[in-house]
């Protein structure tokens, strides 16, 4: 049973491993919002597998060891070809509403994606099937494995890249086919010693051998990485030809002069002559533009970094050049600068000192020459916890227009959560302004007026949440394709609405909004048909109640905030039918294309865990009836147990979504807060299946509803207090605040598998509960990501709540399925 255990701890280990690859090489290739559809894909092969296991409940359990050997081989073999037919038959995600193809090259990613996750569920559900007494060490073993594949998918990128975590994964699972072999191979080394039996027959069975092999192509493709080559040819990831690295890359003598991945992302820098961007610049600037690199975060969002030793006189046109003038020898604080723009802007304006703050150390790196420059502090820190733990005050603070732009037509980056522009967040920027401080915002134009429209309510918010009138203490301009804001804690004096209508004027720069701003001085430079940003300013800084305002606006412009921090993200449901009308002939009015993907995966994921349910019903529907005239007297029902095992499939993901999305905000990456969130609800819920047998159902179950009941409430407390700690610190506390949820979560799952066994029902009924767990995981996982857009995180985790709930009355109110409380306790 040892080998069994360790094989199972590392197919574990490797499955959770390449399912968060997964998301990171999406977030690359693709867009970020199909990174939300590996959690279903995962979710669909545990699903499919327990199905299988249902309908033929005579598969494997002959000999569950060798079984689950060739269950690790084929998960490993699927890790590779899944992964090389999505890298090799391209899906071109912004074509399939008119090209019936690319609806089949998506099914055929579903299906192959799927494959790795149904083999390694198969052996999950085979052991639970086989080995029903011993549930909750099974469970254990297979979550305390998903954590440490958590760990593993942190720490090994930064050597192997995203591409080798593929490879890697694939060689621990083969690694695990070996382990099951172990106990086998020793015996046949003892009796060749006791000249028994032939050393090569007895080691030379074809799946150790290919194990063996899979093994040794793995360890020479992380080999040729850690050496600095590329690995083992046909592995290169391959991006959409969307994405901003595929247009940078046809650029004439475009070429990467660097790229790395680290632990959050990948990074790539592209040398061109052809890459120009300077956002916001006017176009009174008549002089060649600076020489430029041209820095992605994995494969998108161009941010320019400029050469060594260039003339920075254009930055005397840039937008931000006015906070400078009306703050000579500032100390500035810049915000995730990216390609450093914005301090190369603060100190062409004389600043005396700029902090910088990066998130990501190699941006740092690939940035040196601006990063380092004599006057600018780099902090790598995320913006949010360095707002909340310095005491430093600032004259100017500059929130970076780090992002290229984007039509919001697009709807790409609906479903990407951003905690720098929530009110929380300009209202944390806000308290580190000195006396007559200024903070300044700058966001893409959209027409009609959207993103820069929201900006301005999250500015007009957050000066309101301190008990501020924003009408003297915002200003905002715009140039051809920028809007900038510019906003004090205290009112705007004569002199300075002076000094910034000089500025604009000087620039062609064209007022949106200021005290005292006359109809004149609106649509003068940049002239359109009708001022419609003025217009659209005034009327939200007016509106009475402004929940009105927001109502009956044709996009989403609510202001985000960290429990809805979805600043991307325009789309309303009223509409839906217009977005679909346009679908495939223009880009979607209204955003709603990453809305609609979403939409597309419930929908999938509803056909398919409908499937899946009633798949084993169909075919051996006479074999659950309860009770058999044919079978053993007292045979229990299954629906009871099946809906049992619905709730808490639905309910974990409720739950552990949300999570990882908010605690992006207390650990100021997504990786970090994925990598953590599922570490810890995985490390201590395999504690809890293991421990938590001395439980009663009943108990836990109760328990469970009433801390995630309160979750909503304190977890913006717990972040208010400690977001400024460190980053170490912060790491450690997550763990030990989500280790009583784990320990919880953790025991529903063997404690049903025991009370199924106690309660007389059909063996055959695990593998279908296990399908039944998984299946509404699918749903769950997709409905997650759909709930928070519209309601927001701690809405999701009070549905959390409702599931187990409903699990614990499903408990309660069909006792004669089973003892709640197990025999002898």
């Amino acid at each position: 049973m040892l080998a069994v255990r360790i094989a199972l701890f590392l197919l574990s280990a490797a499955t959770l491993a390449f399912e968060i690859n997964l998301t990171r090489l999406f977030s690359v290739a693709q867009f970020y919002h199909f990174a939300f559809m590996i959690v279903s894909l995962a979710l669909l092969g545990f699903g499919a597998s327990g199905t299988l296991l249902a309908v033929f409940p005579a598969v494997g359990r002959s000999d569950p060891r060798r079984s689950l050997a060739r269950l690790s081989l084929a998960c490993g073999a699927a890790i590779l070809g899944s992964y090389l037919l999505i890298n090799w038959l391209p899906f071109d995600s912004f074509s399939i509403a008119w090209d019936p193809r690319q609806a089949a090259v998506l099914a055929a990613h579903y299906l192959a994606l799927a494959a790795p996750f149904f083999f390694s569920g198969m052996a999950v559900g085979l052991l639970l099937a086989a080995y029903p007494q011993a549930a909750g060490q099974t469970y254990a073993v297979n979550l305390v494995g998903s954590a440490a594949g958590c760990l593993l998918a942190l720490l090994a990128p930064a050597a192997f890249g995203g591409e080798g975590m593929v490879t890697l994964s694939s060689g621990l699972v083969a690694l695990a086919a070996l382990a099951c072999a172990a106990p086998t191979m020793g015996n046949a080394l003892a009796q060749h010693a006791n000249g028994r039996a032939r050393l090569p027959g007895a080691l030379g069975h074809p799946l150790n051998l290919l194990a063996t092999g899979l093994v040794v192509l793995t360890g020479l493709d992380l080999g040729l990485r850690l050496a600095g080559g590329a690995g083992l040819p046909g592995f290169e990831l391959r991006l959409s030809p969307y994405k901003a690295l595929s247009y940078a890359l046809q650029y004439p003598g475009a070429e990467v002069v660097f790229s790395r991945w680290n632990a959050t992302s990948r990074l790539d820098l592209v040398r061109s002559p052809g890459i120009r961007s300077l956002p916001g610049l006017s176009y009174r600037y008549l002089q060649p533009p600076p020489s430029q690199d041209g820095l992605l975060i994995d494969g998108d969002e161009l941010s320019p970094v400029v050469r060594p030793g260039v003339d920075l006189a254009f930055a005397a046109y840039l937008p931000q050049a006015i906070a400078y003038q009306l703050r000579p020898q500032a100390e500035a604080l810049v915000l995730e600068p990216r390609g450093g723009l914005d301090i190369l802007a603060a100190l062409a304006g004389s600043a005396r000192q700029v902090t910088a703050v990066e998130v990501n150390p190699l941006i740092v790196q690939a940035a040196a020459h601006i990063y380092r420059s004599p006057g600018v502090v780099t902090v790598v820190e995320s913006d949010r916890s360095y707002l909340r733990r310095t005491q430093e005050r600032f004259d100017v603070v500059v929130f970076s227009l780090a992002s290229s732009y984007h039509p919001v037509r697009s709807g790409a980056y609906s479903l990407a959560e951003d905690y720098r522009y929530t009110v929380e967040a300009i209202g944390d920027a806000l308290a580190r302004l000195k006396p007559g401080g200024l903070l300044l915002l700058s966001r893409w134009l959209q027409t009609p007026p959207s993103e820069e429209l929201r900006a301005f309510a999250l500015a007009a918010t957050a000066l309101e949440r301190r008990g501020l009138d924003p009408r003297p203490r915002v200003v905002a301009f715009r140039g051809y394709n920028a809007a900038t804001l510019l906003v004090k804690l205290e009112p705007f004096t004569e002199a300075e609405l002076a000094q910034i209508r000089d500025f604009t004027a000087s620039r062609s720069f064209d007022m949106i909004i200021a005290p005292g701003i006359q109809s004149q001085e609106v649509n003068r430079y940049n002239v359109l048909p009708q001022p419609v940003y003025s217009q659209a300013f005034q009327a939200l800084l007016e509106a009475r109640p402004r929940v009105a305002f927001y109502a009956s606006y044709p996009y989403e412009v609510y202001p985000p905030t960290d429990d809805r921090p979805f600043f991307g993200h325009y789309f309303k449901w009223s509409q839906a039918w217009q977005v679909w009308a346009e679908l495939g002939k223009t880009w979607q009015p209204f955003g709603g294309a990453g809305y609609f993907v979403v939409l597309g995966m419930l929908a999938l994921a509803a056909a398919a865990a409908a499937g899946l349910i009633l798949l084993p019903a169909y075919v051996a529907r006479r074999s659950y009836a309860a009770p058999r005239s044919d079978g053993p007297p007292g045979r229990q029902s299954a629906a009871p147990y099946l809906l049992y095992f619905g709730w808490i499939g639905l309910g974990f993901l409720q739950v552990e979504i949300p999570l990882i999305q908010r605690f992006i905000l207390y650990l100021g990456q997504p990786a970090y807060a994925l990598t953590a969130v599922i570490f810890s609800l995985l490390l201590f819920s395999g504690l809890g299946s293991h421990w938590g047998s001395g439980w009663r159902l009943k108990r836990a179950l109760g328990l469970l509803v009433l801390l995630l009941a309160l979750a909503p409430f304190a977890l913006p407390v717990f972040f208010e207090q400690t977001l400024g700690l460190p980053l170490w610190l912060r790491l450690t506390l997550t763990a030990l605040v989500l280790a009583p949820l784990g320990f919880l979560m953790g025991i529903p799952f063997p404690e049903g598998i025991r009370w199924l066994v106690g309660g007389q029902a059909s063996p055959r009924v695990i593998p279908w509960a296990w399908a039944v767990n998984g299946a509404c995981s699918v749903v769950s996982s997709a409905l997650a990501a759909l709930l928070a857009l519209s309601f927001g995180f701690g809405w999701v985790l009070r549905l959390g709540a409702l599931c187990y709930a409903c699990a614990w009355l499903t408990a309660v109110v069909w006792p004669a399925s089973g003892p709640v409380r197990h025999p002898g306790r």
